[in-house]
């Protein structure tokens, strides 16, 4: 009996005439006569990212939502008695519902206590304890601008992690930082969501509350199974000195150690970024094999996107919290295909080799400078696109070593603020802002009442958005211009010209948007660099906090219109609007920044 595929080509697909392929063959090896044999099977990493993705979404999304909302989980067992534990402590009702300013003014006291608590520690680690390479005290102006980075989930890193901290200051500043920073942005989300969804109210939860849940029912337990994984897979937990070993050519090579397990399961789950090495994930130690590579990624994306799913749930509208992932998922796609694409083709080949059965692109060399080879091009830039689409800043390739248009596209991600799922928390509440300027915009076009889910929208809540908004672009434009300009500063660049205007302007969009992953090149341990960094970190991380909590604090109090739910008014589901909020985002987000990007990515690349 004969099979389909030998009925099909013999009855209806078989064409022999000059030798044509069977239409089957042609439909299925299509994209693969397209792009090569060895691209065709890396797209299918790309797959299998967004399907895991995805799949995990509304698991952990109703999860959230069942902690937020106070539901019995499978993890009470465990988080309960540390939270009960942690209420006793900060001596707080957790109970007891703040109002907006009350819960900003608690949020804004503990960020400043860490601040402090995490310079005082730079500051003295040299007469703390494990410390068994030794390690100075940092300058102030680093201890400042490090306690800013970490603080506000930025982690940029002026400092080599295996010569710049201590095992104490690591864990005790560093990795704690990395646990209620993210805490803080899944917070400010959470209470953004009471705003919208609550009707004629006056409070928006408890900071301190929110903080413990996010802490001991989310981050926590969640690290310590990353962190299993990751010592099975050969990443060092340990509080040894380094290793002093012999190479076979007789010279002496040293090993760093140290408990690096536990903090790179947070540093992607908390979107934070922050490096034990300095080479961050291109380190064999933090990144040894292509499983710890894709748990990163994933882990960079996973309560982001959850917290979409969460959204919808919360508003009673599970349709809004997939459209709102959707229009990401378009962004991040793009976003992927630019830098994957640049880098494949990478530099033009003098020679003109062919070399189509490796990368399918003739009398081209795919760049490979600064990428692990361990990863290659398709996993460095899925994790690049990732982390830069994120406020996470963790690398696993130089992006120095970017073609100009691979660079272009992390400094865009980051520029839109970095709203493509986005941040643990932040993501969300960015792209929320975006979501309501757009409404605004589109209501006042067609004359009809700015609303979203039946709450209406007035002047005081758009004046909160585009503080929100436009604080992040304003410190980029004008600590970029004053770096620019300053002599001091070409001291600091590997680069000049448009590639070192790159490299500033890098530096200070990955900082206002809180994302810290370095273009490299730029020696940003001086006094003007770690003070204007730090600044940028805080003003764009508190700015934007402190607008949104007063925006869901107005919204909270805005009663909820009944003959405006939905889509009575205009429709926040339809591809129409997901149109619209991609050009929002593109427009404000991306021409806000346009200018200074024409002068170093853009016109690095028409002179590459």
């Amino acid at each position: 009996m004969s099979t389909l595929r030998e009925v099909l080509d013999d009855n209806i697909f078989r064409r022999d005439n000059g030798g044509v392929s069977h239409l089957y063959d042609y439909c299925f090896n299509f994209p693969r006569a397209i792009l090569g044999k060895s691209m065709y099977h890396n797209i299918w990493l790309f797959v299998i990212f967004i399907g895991v993705l995805l799949v995990i979404t509304k698991p952990l999304g109703t999860y959230i939502y069942n902690v937020y909302h106070g539901r019995r989980t499978f993890l009470d067992w465990f988080a309960s008695p540390l939270e009960r534990g942690y209420g006793k402590l900060i001596g707080a009702h957790l109970n007891k519902e703040q109002s907006a300013k009350q819960y900003l003014l608690s949020l804004l006291v503990f960020s400043l206590f860490a601040l402090l608590f995490v310079f005082v520690i730079l500051m003295l680690q040299a007469f703390l304890p494990l410390n068994p390479r030794h390690i100075d005290n940092m300058t102030w102006h680093q201890a400042f601008n490090t306690a800013a980075s970490f603080v506000s989930n930025t982690n940029w890193q002026s400092y080599s992690g295996e010569t710049g901290v201590s095992y104490l200051s690591q864990m005790a500043a560093l990795a704690v930082q990395n646990f209620v920073s993210a805490a803080v942005g899944i917070s400010v989300a959470i209470a953004l969501f009471r705003g919208i969804a609550r009707n004629n109210e006056t409070t928006i939860g408890n900071f301190w509350s929110d903080l413990g849940k996010a802490v001991f029912w989310i981050l926590l337990p969640l690290c310590i199974v990353i962190t299993i994984v990751y010592i099975l897979q050969g990443v060092p937990q340990n509080f040894m000195d380094y290793v002093h070993a012999h190479t076979l050519s007789g010279a002496e090579q040293i090993i760093p150690q140290g408990p690096v397990a536990s903090q790179e399961a947070i540093k992607s789950l908390g979107t934070n970024g922050g490096g034990f090495f300095n080479a961050n994930s291109a380190h064999p130690y933090e990144n040894p094999t292509a499983l710890t590579n894709f748990i990163q990624v994933l882990s960079i994306f996973a309560i982001g996107a959850a917290l979409t799913y969460t959204f919808g749930k919360w508003v009673g509208n599970t349709k809004q919290g997939w459209f709102i992932l959707a229009v990401m998922g378009v962004l991040f796609i793009c976003s992927l295909t630019v830098m994957t694409y640049a880098e494949l083709k990478g530099m033009p080949n003098p020679q003109g080799t062919h070399i189509a059965d490796i990368y399918g692109q003739s009398g081209h060399l795919a760049n490979l400078e600064g990428k692990e080879m361990r990863f290659g091009i398709f996993q460095s830039t899925l994790y690049n696109t990732v982390s830069t689409s994120a406020s996470d800043g963790g690398v696993n390739s130089m992006l120095d070593s970017y073609t100009p248009i691979g660079g272009a596209a992390a400094l865009v991600n980051m520029a839109l603020g970095e709203i493509i799922i986005g941040g643990v928390g932040t993501g969300m509440y960015g792209f929320l802002l975006f979501m309501l300027l757009s409404v605004f915009i589109a209501s006042l076009m067609v004359g009809r009442i700015p609303s979203i889910l039946g709450k209406r929208i007035e002047g005081t809540q758009m004046k909160w958005v585009m503080l929100g908004v436009l604080i992040s672009p304003c410190c980029v434009l004008i600590f970029t211009a004053i770096a620019s300009v300053l002599p001091s500063t070409y001291a600091s660049l590997t680069n000049t010209g448009a590639h070192g205007f790159s490299e500033i302007l890098y530096a200070y969009i990955s900082a206002a948007n809180n994302n810290g992953s370095a273009f490299t090149g730029l020696n940003a341990n001086t006094l003007f660099f770690n003070v204007t960094l730090g600044l940028a970190m805080l003003l764009g991380r508190f700015v934007t906090i402190a607008a949104v909590i007063m925006l869901a604090g107005s919204l909270v109090a805005t009663k909820r219109a009944t003959n405006q739910v939905g889509s009575s008014l205009l429709s926040t589901t339809s591809v129409l609007f997901g149109v619209l909020v991609l050009f929002t985002i593109l427009i404000v987000g991306g021409l806000t920044i346009f200018p200074a990007l024409s002068l170093g990515p853009i016109l690095d690349y028409v002179t590459f």
